[in-house]
This record gives C-alpha cells, structure tokens and sequence, in this order.
C-alpha cells in the first residue's frame, strides 16, 4: 500500500511537527485540533518554524510555500475519511486516545492504517476500539530533533502494517527500532528511570541541574541534559509516562519523584509554559 495522503490529530508542538516533518517530505497532510483556536495556534507554529528554516538556508521561500500549501487544517475528524494513514497526537491519556480511534474507525476506508504516538500507554488497547486491530501500530518518535522513530508491533498488528511503518520512518529520514508493545517500550522505559534518577540527585543535592545537565550532555553526547529534555517534553507528560510505567512494573527506580508532582501540580511544565526546571520567559 503506498501513502500518499496522512492525517494527524493533534496540532500542538508533537502534532505540528509531524505534519510538518510529513509535509516537507511531500505529503498531503491533514492536520485537526479540537477548536480554531489551538489549531491557528499549532498552524502558526508551523509557518514560524518554516520561516526560520528559509532565515537560516534551510530552505527556499517557495519551498516553504509549497510546504504550507500540502497542510490543510481542519476541526472536523470527517476530514480524515480519504487519508491513507492518520497518526495521532494528543495528550496522553487512553480514554482520549481509544475516543479518536473509535471515531476514525468509523470514518475512514477500512484500507487505512493507524498509529499513534504514545510513547508508554499500551496500543493493543486503542487497537481494540477499531475493527481493524492488525492495521495499528505505534509510531513513537519527535520528527523535527529525533533521530529515531519506535514502530511498536502488538500481538494483532500485521507484519505490513509494520513495513509500511518502516517505509513511512525511511521516508522522512529517520532511522526505525521494532519494539513490543510493553510498557515504555525501549526509550521511554530507558528514560523515565533517566529522568527520575536525575530529579532525585537534584532534591538530595548532590549537583545542581544545570551540572547534571551538563556533566550528561558532555558524558554521553546528548544535544541535551535530562531536566532541558525534560522541559522540552513538557513535565506532565514525563510524569505521566513514568507513572504508567511504575505503575505496569512496580519497580523503585520508575517511581515518580515528589518535586516531579509539585511541578505539574504548579503548573510548571517546562518550554510549553514559560517556566519549568529552567525559566524561559527570560
């Protein structure tokens, strides 16, 4: 099966990039958020990337033209019925997730696959909503810094569904892992023992975050240290990922930390607000 059309749901900073990683690769990309609000929000976020892209001779002003012009933005799922594959991208909870995926079930040709972009929550049970469990699959990656995409393979999705996961990652350029659907699957069940790890050096004070961050990015080669990845991710998310992992496992080391939840709790979730381990407004 060839794509050539793709629907993403989900305009934030995840869904925005994947329509515009899909876009810049010469997709037809639909791309819906659940109001005009946030999805004017998300196309604009599209439009100044780009713009800095072409600033920074990444790319042509026509190239990004002809960019803009492959996104269609819309507040209607019906507008998904012609899509050949429709990743989602909203926020981490599965009764959202199995809400989208029951609706495009409905909506869309029974040829066409879904994925979604959870990088813990378990894809059998979104697969299950739908009457086509072995045409879903995780796709687990952030298209505009990753290097890596994670196509996650559940005991009902079909080994083509998954080559056409293999040949999507190829086409935008990035490298692909198979994973089993398992809590965290590879990276996040890496990552939130990561992440946890360095919050509590951080609370025993053992090092300043900006010393771990450091000593990580300089150790290992990361573009970042854990608490900027952290910020950059958003911290709901980070504690959402690691208590859906404790919570599978019931291992210490994925226990989430308590400034973890007093940060989220305070609305302090890193770039996306202004302010999170790390002050952005400044």
């Amino acid at each position: 099966m060839e794509i050539k059309k793709i629907g993403v749901v989900g305009c934030g900073v995840t869904g925005s990039a994947f329509a515009q990683v899909f876009a810049q690769s010469g997709y037809e990309v639909v791309v819906s958020e659940v109001n005009g609000e946030l999805l004017n929000k998300g196309l604009t976020l599209i439009n100044s990337r780009l713009t800095e892209n072409v600033k920074g001779g990444k790319l042509s002003q026509q190239d990004k033209v002809f960019i803009l012009a492959r996104i269609e933005g819309t507040t209607k799922v019906q507008d998904f019925h012609d899509c050949d594959l429709v990743i989602e991208a909203v926020i981490e909870k599965m009764e959202a997730k199995k809400k989208v995926f029951a609706e495009l079930d409905k909506i869309c040709s029974q040829k066409t696959i879904f994925a979604t972009n959870t990088s813990v929550l378990p894809i059998l049970d979104m697969a299950m909503v739908t009457k086509r469990p072995d045409k879903v699959m995780g796709f687990h990656t952030n298209l505009l810094v990753g290097r890596i995409v994670e196509i996650i393979k559940t005991i009902a999705t079909s080994d083509e569904t998954i080559e056409i996961g293999k040949a999507l990652a190829k086409s935008v350029g990035k490298t692909y892992v198979i994973a089993k659907d398992t809590p965290g699957f590879i990276i996040s069940r890496l990552t939130a023992s990561f992440f946890c790890n360095a919050i509590r050096m951080l609370e025993a004070g053992i090092a300043t975050k900006e010393d771990i961050d450091t000593a990580m990015s300089a150790a290992i080669g990361l573009p970042f240290g854990p608490f900027a990845m952290m910020d950059l991710a958003g911290l709901d998310t980070i504690l959402l990922g690691t208590t859906a992992v404790y919570e599978e496992l019931k291992e210490p080391q994925y226990a989430p930390p308590s400034l973890l939840k007093q940060m989220v709790t305070a609305g302090l979730l890193g770039r996306k607000t202004g302010k999170g381990f790390y002050d952005y407004d400044k």
